[in-house]
């Protein structure tokens, strides 16, 4: 008995939306890690110019911010935009797929 049920249509129908669920989940996944990691590099040299260029003309800067001190701020603000824009993306491409699978 057992061995008919797990033969049925039904069954492979739902093992086939499971392998495609899947295989969407690793898709936007990988797509929200790549646009995460482009976000990641845009914001690190947006932050690295004027944390570097702050720390070498600004006198309270230079006193306070040595290179650990600036290394933290970049890398803190780069690993921000990551998550962000990695989370954003992959949240945009399932609500996008909720909609399209709705409307069939």
């Amino acid at each position: 008995m057992a061995k008919n049920i797990a033969e049925s249509p039904l069954e492979r129908s739902s093992l086939v939306s499971l392998d495609q669920r899947l295989a969407m989940a690793k898709r936007y996944s990988h797509e929200g890690a790549v646009a995460g990691a482009k976000a990641a590099v845009v914001a690190g040299l947006a932050t690295a110019i004027p944390t570097i260029a702050s720390a070498r003309m600004l006198p309270w800067a230079r006193a306070n911010l040595n290179h650990t001190a600036q290394a933290l701020i970049i890398s803190t603000v780069a690993g921000a935009a990551y998550f962000i824009v990695a989370d954003k993306t992959v949240l945009k491409l399932a609500r996008q797929n909720s909609f399209n699978q709705d409307a069939m």
